[in-house]
């Protein structure tokens, strides 16, 4: 029953916003309290232990938007400052002009890829977005064909590249081999990136054309004629201040002693929050004061650019309303329980886990630590299993057929102008391909290894 109902609330989402037109955020609220009654959970908590269905929405909206609203108020703020500046506009000249415009989209695989080691895959987005604009306006190719090996590259080695917190993770719960795990994460990762990126961003492309959506486009990809442009190492320093912050926070977790000063250091500038706040002020300067701007200028700047956010940060914290009802409502555990009864190969075993629950929950965070808890003791039993190649598996699993139940999928939907149906052929298709070719590349790796 706990399956059908989540089916039949998938289908109703749908014909909600689909069909009936209900705005994206009303259609998830009131689907995620139709699953909650309809899974049987309590109108009000009884206790502090069993959650009631609006306490679960509002925890769950709650934990989503803690994090994401801060990072895409400064990743905005950051973007404008790139955009007012020409600093967008440096960027994509220079990666034209070195790659050509038939190449570009190769050039942002490889851009995502590399920014999305050490960065979170929202943090990542809100940096680069402003490029992918920029260079869309520029050369009048669709936003897809030049989105799509952004998102690929950033996708990849957010679920299968440690020091991401769920990779991380996994680690710890295998106990496997730091250094092999991004070792072999990065041989599955870029053939993966490549195919779920430029090649199949180029074909689904040529048949989903879509522009720069005007309001956020305008915000964050404004075009300099009459003024000289910033330069492209100052430009990409600006960017890539949050990406040495985080990577400084993944090498302390790795060389540093816990209970040390410096660690304590590096991991507060590390955070998130804290390496984009640094970065935007930073961009103040760098894009700003430096090149001629005034205070009052920039004050304009971070305010004008917000107001385009507040549709797309509420459609992302209902998205994350609906998971956590799906989580509470036992769906999660259900599935791991189904799956403990399979008798097949680890590696299929955590991937299959993870996909199931990521299908079902939306989080990737959730099926990976999921099915990593329940796999590792199995592996503990089989001669010579591969327990870095576990880690990579449970992470492709966890990225497969993102939906509507995921806040990541309102987000490429809102920032990129298209329709539930475009972003269930652009985004959830990217994932699944992520998902499946990450699976062959590690089982042919298995054999070698």
């Amino acid at each position: 029953m706990l399956l059908l109902i989540v089916l039949a609330a998938i289908v109703v989402l749908l014909l909600l916003i689909t069909v009936a037109k209900l705005n994206p955020f009303v259609s998830l609220i009131v689907t995620a309290i139709g699953v909650g009654l309809a899974t049987g959970m309590p109108l009000v908590a009884p206790s502090p232990e069993v959650p009631g269905i609006i306490d679960s929405i509002k925890t769950g909206m709650g934990n989503t938007l803690g994090f994401l609203a801060i990072v895409l108020a400064l990743g905005t703020m950051l973007g404008k400052m790139m955009a007012e500046s020409g600093g967008a506009e440096r960027i994509a000249q220079t990666l034209l002009s070195r790659f050509g415009e038939k190449n570009v989209h190769w050039a942002m695989m490889f851009v995502g890829f590399i920014v999305g080691i050490p960065v979170f895959f929202q943090v990542g987005f809100v940096l680069l977005i402003p490029l992918v604009f920029t260079i869309a306006r520029q050369t009048g190719v669709s936003l897809v064909t030049i989105g799509v090996p952004l998102v690929a590259g950033l996708s990849v080695v957010h679920g299968l590249v440690p020091p991401h917190p769920a990779a991380m993770a996994a680690v710890g719960i295998f106990k496997a081999d730091v250094g092999l795990t991004i070792l072999y994460a990065i041989i599955v990762g870029l053939p993966t990136a490549i195919l779920a990126g430029p090649v199949y961003g180029k074909w689904i492309g040529k048949r989903i054309h879509k522009t720069t959506p005007k309001e956020i486009g305008d915000q964050l990809a404004e075009h300099k004629e009459a003024k000289e442009l910033p330069g492209f190492i100052n430009t990409v320093f600006t960017v890539m201040v949050p990406v040495f912050l985080m990577l400084a926070s993944s090498i302390a977790d790795l060389a540093l002693s816990k209970d040390s000063g410096l660690f304590q250091v590096l991991k507060f500038l590390g955070d998130p929050v804290v390496a984009l706040l640094i970065a935007t002020v930073y961009s103040f300067f760098s894009l700003g004061f430096f090149r001629g701007l005034n205070r009052e200028t920039i004050l304009k700047f971070t305010n004008d650019c917000l107001a385009p956010t507040a549709t797309i940060l509420l459609v992302i914290g209902a998205g994350g309303a609906f998971n956590r009802v799906l989580l509470d409502s036992g769906i999660g555990e259900y599935i791991a329980e189904l799956a403990t009864e399979s008798n097949i190969s680890p590696i299929i075993l955590g991937w299959g886990i993870a996909a199931m629950i990521r299908v079902a929950t939306g989080s990737a965070t959730v099926s990976m630590m999921t099915a990593a808890g329940i796999v590792a003791p199995i592996a503990a039993l089989v001669p010579d299993a591969n327990l870095e190649l576990l880690v990579l598996a449970t992470g492709a699993g966890s990225l497969i057929l993102s939906h509507v139940n995921d806040s990541g999928f309102w987000m490429i939907k809102e920032y990129f102008g298209m329709s539930v149906k475009e972003t269930l052929q652009t985004w959830t298709v990217l994932e699944t391909i992520i998902a499946v070719a990450s699976l062959v590349f590690i089982l042919i790796l298995d054999v070698f290894v």
